[in-house]
């Protein structure tokens, strides 16, 4: 039987060992690579294509809602499951938006994980239990959710946002994205008015409660 190939995309140390610990254990699972942050796990991808991704939400540079939903249009094939810290609806309905077929809880055990893995690497969705009670409430049935503040705001737009937030300078995120420092301003200017927030604190308020960020990035 093949074994299921994971790669890994996890900014913290201690949580990759942990995580690298469990999968090691399970029978017909393979490590084949670890990332701490979005850009180098879509190299990665690129470079070995894994049958599947544990992805952080929250990553410094590029985050784990962007750079899933680049895998996810680039190589289809390659399967996701978002690892978060947050129950709640908006990181889960961003997470399916960017094509994640699993999203489970970091404190999840060895056998909620394996769980995931075998479901999501099989073709099927897993959603943590305590998340997927979002979308099968039967009080919301029938409701028009509008769209949350940062699903208004085009993937460039949320990466400059992150970047923001990270402390970059205009000048450094220019070379980053390879744009030119006045296209990175005409974006900061547009997210600004988008989420009619008009200063970076504010922003940085925004990209943290948002998941676009960790608050000691």
């Amino acid at each position: 039987m093949t074994s299921v190939r994971v790669l890994l995309a996890e900014d913290h140390r201690l949580v990759r060992a942990g995580i690298h610990a469990l999968l090691d254990r399970m029978a017909g699972v393979e490590g084949v690579g670890e990332v701490s942050d979005g850009m180098e796990a879509l190299k990665v991808v690129e470079a070995i294509q894994p049958d599947l991704v544990l992805m952080d939400v929250a990553m410094p540079g590029l985050n784990g809602l962007e750079a899933a939903s680049r895998i996810s249009k680039q190589w289809p094939a390659v399967r996701i499951i978002m690892l978060s810290m947050h129950a709640n609806e908006e990181y889960l309905r961003q997470a399916l938006k960017a094509g994640a077929m699993g999203y489970l809880l970091k404190g999840a055990d060895l056998v909620e994980l394996e769980q995931a893995i075998r479901t999501v690497s099989g073709g099927a969705s897993y959603l943590t239990p305590s998340v997927a009670r979002h979308l099968i409430d039967p009080d919301r049935e029938g409701d028009v959710r509008e769209l949350a503040p940062v699903e208004r705001l085009s993937p460039r737009q949320r990466e400059i946002l992150q970047l923001i937030a990270e402390g970059h300078s205009t000048k450094e995120m220019a070379y980053r994205l390879k744009l030119s420092a006045k296209t990175v301003e005409t974006h900061r200017a547009q997210l600004m008015a988008r989420l009619d927030i008009h200063d970076i604190a504010g922003l940085v308020r925004f990209a943290i409660k948002a998941g676009l960020t960790h608050p000691s990035s």
